[in-house]
């Protein structure tokens, strides 16, 4: 069984300057794969190459086995994309520009009402086939762009930025109607909210440097960082000078009263020490737990290692 995505060996250059160098890429079932990198990672230029919108200086990607150089528009037909900024015709209505869309994608005639209809159907905005989409709210404007790059059953969805510009009702509905969709597809999602990639992906890629410099589940990119903090609570919380004096305990922050954020370094025992020297001076802990990396943090960590 062929991969649904696999990039192998794809660099880039402009002018004299590489953009991408050696990545690669294999992903062989359905669900959400997010796709990271800051500005000038490479990202955007990697997605483009995926998408067909830029020729590669070297390297091959390959949909749902198809090579896209040797046959780039049988490699089109397995892709949907969805840009940053929707490619919508703002004085179509919905109906219209659905239409227009599946006849691009070369849907059979007498095929194209059923899959308009079902587009909808999926994305939910039926009851708003005859509107015009300059009247649609954001929200409803993103569905319509998510609708076009499905139309066609593609194996692979690409979503650029998706949730951009939507308000928190609409972003739940945005990430909802993704879920959804990658049942049936793979969803490369490419996205600069952190939280919103820990909520969707079940697997990270990051670029940086024109390099890919994590690529694993979301699990081992929340471990990648060890914990560094320890959450506390205790009846008698005793004064942050003589918590300091616990052996790998460099600093102390308050949260309330009767708990603080100890920070950590170098000993994989702590939490015993912590939970002994409590029990020996009476402080009444009643909570303590290990705090994971933000996930902030872990992409901070990723992102300087390359520079």
């Amino acid at each position: 069984m062929s991969a649904l995505l696999k990039v192998e060996n794809l660099s880039h250059r402009y002018a004299t300057a590489w953009a991408i160098r050696d990545i690669n890429i294999e992903i062989n079932q359905k669900g959400v794969v997010g796709l990271l990198g800051s500005n000038g990672a490479g990202k955007s230029t990697t997605m483009n190459i995926i998408c067909g919108v830029l020729n590669q200086t070297e390297g091959e990607v390959y949909v749902n086995g198809i090579d896209k150089r040797k046959d780039p528009r049988g490699a089109k037909r397995e892709l949907g994309f969805l840009p940053q900024t929707p490619p919508l015709y703002a004085d179509f209505t919905v109906n219209e520009y659905l239409t227009y869309a599946a006849t691009l994608r070369f849907i059979e005639r007498i095929k194209i009402k059923s899959a308009v209809e079902e587009a909808m159907e999926k994305t939910g905005i039926t009851h708003f086939s005859s509107r015009l989409i300059k009247n649609l709210s954001g929200g409803y404007r993103q569905r319509v762009g998510i609708a076009q790059a499905i139309i066609h059953k593609p194996g692979m969805v690409i979503l650029d930025e998706p949730t951009n510009g939507l308000d928190p009702n609409q972003v739940i509905e945005a990430r909802k109607l993704i879920r959804e969709i990658a049942n049936d597809h793979l969803v490369l999602l490419s996205s600069h909210v952190l939280s919103e990639i820990n909520l969707l992906c079940r697997e990270i890629i990051m670029i940086e440097g024109g390099r890919i410099v994590f690529a694993d589940s979301i699990d081992a990119f929340n471990s990648y960082a060890q914990p560094q903090t320890i959450f506390v609570k205790m009846d008698n919380l005793p004064a942050a000078s003589e918590l300091q004096r616990i052996p790998g305990i460099t600093k102390v922050e308050a949260v309330s009263p009767n708990s603080c954020h100890l920070y950590f370094s170098g000993s994989s025992t702590i939490t015993q020490t912590i939970i002994r020297t409590s029990i020996e001076n009476n402080w009444g802990l009643s909570e303590i737990s290990l705090e994971k990396s933000l996930l902030d943090d872990v992409f901070k960590q990723l992102s300087h290692s390359q520079q």
